[in-house]
């Protein structure tokens, strides 16, 4: 996956992000490729993101590291119990994640974090193997309607049924799908948690029923 170029847009932009780093990161050495998912290989949750920011995951070589964003998530993973700390700075600070796997649905960069459909479809196949290796997750949590919509399509990929009517994205939504509960949450980019449609409690309430829903899933198939 790190070596992938199937999305021309995507590979330009996250190369020039590290090339045109702002002033307070000039100097480091940008991941810039395609960014993996972080966790707990054993995890229960899987929480699935948008895609990596262009100086968050992109310069970091993490996942929802070195941004707002991940700021705002990783502090309600370590209230929850599934975050041994509540910042995650770098690739090297020490941060592990327990029981819980955390991805995103584009893995590279895109301008203005607003990857295309398509692009997500390039990924489709990496996000399908990566639930499917992690055979123990009963929970995943979509982080905005666009990674929804990306969980949904690999259920489908991986043969599971959805309910009808499709269910539809919502802060809280839930719909069970094969061995897994779809949960949905607000997406924690800073456009959400400065205006307050997200706020710490409602990602806490989210995430605590994420963590209800995967031990309700312990004995199921």
């Amino acid at each position: 996956m790190v070596v992938c170029v199937r999305c021309p847009r995507l590979v330009e932009w996250r190369e020039r992000a590290a090339r045109e780093a702002p002033r307070r990161f000039q100097g480091e050495t940008y991941w810039a490729r395609p960014l993996p998912g972080f966790g707990d290989p054993d995890a229960r949750i899987l929480i699935l993101g948008l895609a990596p920011a262009a100086n968050g995951g992109n310069r970091t070589g993490r996942i929802f590291t070195g941004d707002a964003s991940g700021d705002f998530l990783w502090a309600a993973l370590h209230r929850a119990g599934l975050a041994n700390q509540p910042t995650s700075v770098r690739a090297d600070d020490g941060l592990r994640a327990i029981g819980c796997w955390v991805t995103a649905a584009v893995k590279c960069a895109p301008p203005g974090n607003k990857p295309l459909p398509s692009e997500r479809g390039n990924c489709a196949p990496y996000l399908v193997r990566e639930l499917a290796a992690l055979d123990r997750v009963r929970v995943v949590l979509a982080l905005g309607a666009f990674a929804w919509d990306a969980a949904l399509g690999t259920f489908a990929a991986m043969g599971e049924v959805a309910p009808r009517p499709r269910p539809r994205f919502g802060h809280g939504a839930e719909a069970r799908i094969g061995r897994c509960s779809l949960l949905g949450s607000y997406h924690p980019s800073q456009q959400n948690t400065f205006t307050g449609k997200l706020t710490g409690s409602m990602l806490d309430a989210v995430v605590r029923r994420a963590t209800e829903l995967a031990e309700d899933g312990v004995d199921r198939p």
